[in-house]
Parts: structure tokens; C-alpha cells; sequence
């Protein structure tokens, strides 16, 4: 005599379409990034959080970035060792000049980038829940307070909710200035042009606003002096930043890509 089973219903995964951005942004803070993302073994640089596997259900619609695609459902898996080459963006997808956007800082009033007039900006995107974007800051830190009296300008631009952001900043010390948002920032991200940005991503622009080059992946120490150096030939007039660029994706290339390599 057969027993009746009950049906069990079994819960499905969310979609992109169903993931509201508290699932996407307010992922676990260790280091294995955020829940709902999935930072795949096959491809390189995926110890860094690509946006374009983020999606946010407000205002996707109307977003003009179509490469902010979701995530495919599944676990979070260990990022693979960096790969040798530092990853390059490429010059054609950049655009020329700083992009004018807006986004609130620490004390919650809007800032551009145009708001530090006459200064070589370094432009560092990050999450508290990133990370290399987390090892990274001290770096950041030091290069503010060794080149900032010579007019360069650490920027950060967090793509996370505020109070993660202020919480951890005073917790870190970050002497910096900070924009933050959320969706806005994310846009702010797209307005360089890069198709598809992983974190963390820095962008170097010369006195002029002028994009001198930008670099996706945690810094080293190495690579920061290089790309400095070439903004100083830049702003003296010296090379353009077409040349610049160009000239720094070939030197680049041949240094390791992340801290660890370093050693």
C-alpha cells in the first residue's frame, strides 16, 4: 500500500529581475564579496567584481549601460590567482575628459569632479564589500598624503549604501575625500566609457581634466609610480596623454599585477 507523499515546494533561486539591492549590495562584508556574485574561474581579473554582473532592479530600465547585466544564480566561488599581465583598459574605450556628474560626500553634499579645479585627480572606485578594493586603501592613503602638496587628488567613489560607507571610512581613517551612491554611482562608473568595470578601478586624469589612463585591479606601489610619473610628463607639457597612455600600457603590462605578485 503506497504512502501518499506531500508535494514540497522548493524554493527557486532569484532572477536579476527579482533581486532587490539589498541582495546585491548589501552582501556579506568578508572576503568573498557580496552575496549574489558570481566571480567565475574561466575568466581573468574575476577577483575583481565586475559590474557589468551587477543589476539593480530600480532604474535599470532607464539606465543608459546595457553591459549591467545580471547575475547568474549559484554560490560565490574563491577568486583565482591574478593573472601575470596588469589589466589594461583599453584607449578607445575611455573617454578624453573627466566626466561631470554628481555624487553626495561624507557630509552628504554634492560634489563633481570639477570641484577640485587645477589638481591631478586619482579617481579610485570601490565597496566596502570588495575585497581588493579594501586592501588597496592604505596604498591610497599613502599616495595622498607623499603627492597631494604637489597637486594630485585621491578621489574615492563608493558603490555602496552610505552608512556601510561612513562606518567603515571612520573606521579605516580615510583621509580622502569619499562620494558615494548607489545606482548613481554606478552610472558615474559608465560615464568613462568602459564597457564592462571591475572593481576595484581607477581612473588618472592630468591638471586639465584630461584622462591620462585608467587601471582596473587592486594598485601596487610599482604601477601607482609609473602612471604618476606620466601624468607629471603630461601636465609639463612634455608628452600628450594619447602617448602617455600608450606608452604606459606596454610598461605596465610587464609588471606584476597585484601586491601578492609583488612579493
Amino acid at each position: 500500500m503506497s504512502k501518499k507523499r506531500d508535494d514540497v515546494k522548493e524554493d527557486k533561486p532569484k532572477t536579476g529581475d527579482e533581486m532587490s539591492l539589498a541582495d546585491l549590495l548589501g552582501g556579506s562584508s568578508d572576503d568573498d564579496g557580496p552575496k549574489r556574485v558570481d566571480e567565475r574561474k574561466d575568466e581573468p581579473n574575476s577577483g575583481m567584481l565586475r559590474l557589468s554582473q551587477i543589476v539593480v532592479e530600480t532604474s535599470l530600465e532607464s539606465a543608459k549601460t546595457p553591459s549591467l547585466m545580471p547575475p547568474p544564480p549559484g554560490p560565490v566561488s574563491s577568486p583565482p590567482p591574478a593573472p601575470v599581465a596588469a589589466p589594461a583598459v583599453a584607449a578607445a574605450q575611455l573617454v578624453a575628459t573627466l566626466p561631470d556628474f554628481q555624487l553626495a560626500d561624507r557630509d552628504g553634499q554634492m560634489k563633481s569632479l570639477q570641484d577640485w579645479p587645477g589638481q591631478a585627480l586619482v579617481v579610485n572606485f570601490w565597496a566596502t564589500w570588495c575585497a581588493p578594493c579594501r586592501r588597496e586603501i592604505p596604498l591610497l592613503q599613502q599616495l595622498q598624503r607623499d603627492h597631494g602638496p604637489e597637486g594630485f587628488q585621491v578621489i574615492g567613489i563608493a558603490v555602496d549604501f552610505r552608512d556601510k560607507v561612513l562606518a567603515y571610512a571612520d573606521e579605516m581613517k580615510i583621509e580622502y575625500p569619499l562620494l558615494i551612491g548607489e545606482q548613481e554611482a554606478l552610472d558615474a562608473a559608465a560615464a568613462f566609457g568602459v564597457e564592462a568595470v571591475g572593481f576595484p578601478f581607477t581612473v588618472f586624469s592630468d591638471r586639465q581634466g584630461r584622462i591620462v589612463t585608467a587601471h582596473m585591479g587592486e594598485l601596487t606601489a610599482a604601477q601607482a609610480s609609473l602612471i604618476l610619473d606620466a601624468v607629471r610628463q603630461v601636465d609639463s607639457g612634455a608628452t600628450s596623454p594619447e602617448a602617455a597612455r600608450a606608452s604606459l600600457e606596454v610598461v605596465l603590462a610587464q609588471l606584476p599585477s597585484s601586491p601578492a605578485d609583488a612579493d
